[in-house]
């Protein structure tokens, strides 16, 4: 595990209240999404209830949240209630209309003196605007006692002045999205932790198009692996990981359920004709030349902040003229 000092704990941590108050004990980590892309959550539990063991933590997914999905937890057994939506909303194909409400981990042993973290992983639909801040209702059940975490200020009340307040995650514009996770350097490469992402591109597609095909090369120097789950770019409604095959001489292309794995030491490229990424729902067209702000979301490293080159329609590789224009009914991705 990570070492980490004290000081940077609780300054990651720390939440303002007014004099006499204490600060609130269940924190998202992630404290920043950006709506129409994948959000992990990393529920932080700080303390138990009166020097008494945590043994039960929920989460209310709220309304506009969409797909969550909880990552197990040894030692702790996990739960889901399921529900409809208020309006359908759309996901990676299709809409989607109902999804986890409330996830629940319960069964272990966390003690008052020790944090854990609990994680789940979910989209922010469109729902929500640059500003507007989702909250994510918590409960804490100890041995004996309990704290509720779902507070949620009125508007314009600061949420500092509540007594137990929702963790809440304030939405930003895409490409506003703080780069504390991952160092860009000149050469086109990104630092996410053990990661490092080289040259994320895609092509520009013409007029009228709904998909379009997104590659970058991915290295993990770690000692654990990672999986790549998603991406997102603001002009696009969805966007996920899609293999490509020959089957005697027919073009395949499948989904890749549950993400992308990187295993350690390995260097996985995706690129045209192989695995790559699949962006549908296009709003505008990307367009040669104007570079397009966008997010990876990773298993471990989280949400990476990336920008993908635009080449010309057909090319190769980023920096190549475009080739020959395909058949009709070829896929282009």
């Amino acid at each position: 595990m990570k070492r980490i000092l004290w000081s940077e704990l609780a300054a990651a941590l720390l939440v303002t209240l007014p004099t006499g108050a204490a600060f609130s004990h269940a924190t998202m980590e992630r404290k920043e999404a950006s709506a129409n892309a994948s959000y992990r959550g990393v529920l932080q539990v700080t303390h138990g209830c009166n020097g008494e063991p945590t043994n039960r933590v929920s989460v209310t997914i709220p309304e506009g949240v969409i797909g969550a999905k909880p990552m197990p937890k040894p030692g702790w057994s996990v739960t889901t209630e399921r529900g409809p939506y208020a309006k359908p909303y759309p996901y990676y194909h299709g809409d989607i209309s109902n999804g986890v409400k409330t996830i629940t981990w319960s069964g272990g042993q966390l003690p008052d003196d020790q944090v854990d973290e609990f994680t789940f992983l979910a989209r922010i639909s469109d729902a929500f605007a640059p500003g507007e801040t989702v909250y994510f209702p918590v409960e804490q059940d100890c041995t004996n006692g309990n704290h509720r975490w779902r507070d949620i200020p009125a508007p314009g009340q600061d949420a500092h002045a509540l007594k137990s307040p929702a963790p809440g995650v304030t939405i930003v514009a895409a490409q506003a999205l703080a780069p504390s996770r991952a160092a860009s350097s000149s050469s086109g490469q990104n630092k996410a932790g053990d990661l490092t992402i080289d040259t994320p591109w895609m092509r520009a597609t013409p007029g009228g198009a709904t998909v379009a095909g997104g590659y970058v090369r991915i290295s993990n120097t770690g000692k654990l692996a990672d999986k790549l789950i998603s991406a997102s770019i603001p002009i696009a409604a969805s966007g996920s990981i899609h293999s490509m095959t020959m089957d005697g001489g027919v073009m395949k292309m499948a989904v890749v359920e549950g993400g992308l794995v990187l295993k350690p030491g390995e260097t996985v490229e995706l690129k045209p004709g192989s695995y790559h990424l699949m962006f549908e729902g296009l709003k505008a067209s990307p367009k040669v030349g104007e570079p397009i702000s966008g997010n990876l979301v990773f298993e471990r490293a989280g949400t990476v902040p990336v920008t993908f080159a635009v080449a010309p329609i057909g090319a190769r590789a980023p920096n190549a003229p475009a080739a020959s224009e395909p058949a009709a009914g070829q896929h282009q991705h």
